[in-house]
């Protein structure tokens, strides 16, 4: 159904609780990577989601895509991409013996870069300069992308023959990192209804379901979660986290041998602005200590990095920022 321009915000945390249930409906056995999805989408940020074949990765994407007055393209990155097939390139026409600029994909509201990790390095920075700076420079030629600009990247954590891991740099434009598992047994017999019922809808076609939302609906609402309160003490605690994994040793030896690099001042950011639209996607317009610990995870998984003492003895990237939230104290 096409939905009027959302006015106030009630209404607005009315239509995105509305997006979150109809996306449920269609992406069974998710809802966390749905709630990161709507809130990278409120924090005006990118998404890195790691997980196996088959997860509903690039599904989650598309019906979101679907239900926003935006358009979208999906980019499957291979060993042999050039930053052209992103960005695009300068085209010669004979009739008036110019250069015209051909858009690349680069240039649609929503981009899925499938298997980012399969593309060299120079994709790489070409897909960095448009995750950065929301531009993409062709020669001498700079152009600016979309106002409402978003890149969900997938990583297959199985199969790592063949891939380029992606520089650091790149991995701090992402807004947040999720990693998702299988569903469980009543989630994967609700999936294996819901592809019956698809595979009738094909057979017998239904009038197809609008945008819910306009793309000025999304500007109101970055807007109103920015608007969000963050009482001070939390603001000092959301500080004192990052803080805490850059000056690990001082929260014990075993801390100190784990990380080898803390999170950067983006990611005191992003944990900000993540919790707020949390919050705000939860009806509230307040933040709580929950927002913050709900969203840490993801917001500083690819940012503290992991020293090889750590890897050596098998610790992961969340126990290691379980243990910042359990050391670091609550205001």
């Amino acid at each position: 159904m096409d939905n009027p321009e959302v006015s106030s915000v009630p209404d607005l945390q009315k239509a995105f609780g509305e997006l979150r249930q109809a996306l449920q409906r269609d992406i069974i056995g998710q809802p966390h990577l749905i709630e990161c999805l709507l809130i990278a989408l409120l924090a005006d940020g990118h998404l890195l989601v790691e997980g196996a074949p088959g997860l509903a990765k690039t599904t989650a994407v598309k019906a979101l895509a679907g239900s926003i007055d935006a358009d979208f393209h999906r980019v499957q990155f291979t060993p042999d991409l050039l930053p052209a097939d992103l960005t695009g390139t300068d085209i010669f026409r004979p009739q008036s013996g110019s250069f015209e600029f051909e858009r690349g994909p680069l240039f649609h509201n929503i981009v899925l870069a499938d298997e980012i990790n399969r593309a060299p390095a120079k994709v790489q920075s070409a897909l960095l300069e448009a995750m950065a700076e929301r531009q993409i420079t062709v020669g001498r030629s700079t152009w600016r992308l979309p106002e409402l600009f978003l890149v969900m990247a997938t990583q297959n954590p199985i199969e790592q023959e063949g891939t380029f891991a992606l520089p650091e740099a790149q991995l701090d434009r992402f807004v947040m990192h999720v990693t998702i598992g299988y569903p469980d047994a009543a989630a994967e017999l609700a999936i294996l209804r819901l592809a019956r019922e698809q595979a009738q809808r094909v057979l017998h076609p239904q009038a197809a379901r609008g945008p819910m939302l306009s793309q000025t609906d999304v500007f109101a609402a970055r807007d109103a979660v920015l608007a969000v309160h963050m009482a001070p003490p939390l603001e000092e605690y959301v500080t004192q986290l990052v803080l805490a994994s850059r000056d690990a040793g001082h929260y014990g030896p075993e801390l100190k041998r784990w990380i080898a690099w803390g999170g950067s001042p983006r990611a005191t950011i992003a944990l900000d602005r993540c919790s707020r639209a949390r919050a705000w996607l939860a009806g509230r317009d307040y933040v709580l200590p929950e927002d913050v610990h709900g969203v840490a995870h993801e917001v500083l998984r690819h940012r503290v990095l992991l020293s090889y003492e750590a890897e050596a003895e098998g610790v992961r990237s969340d126990q290691v920022i379980k243990r910042l939230l359990d050391l670091v104290p609550l205001p």
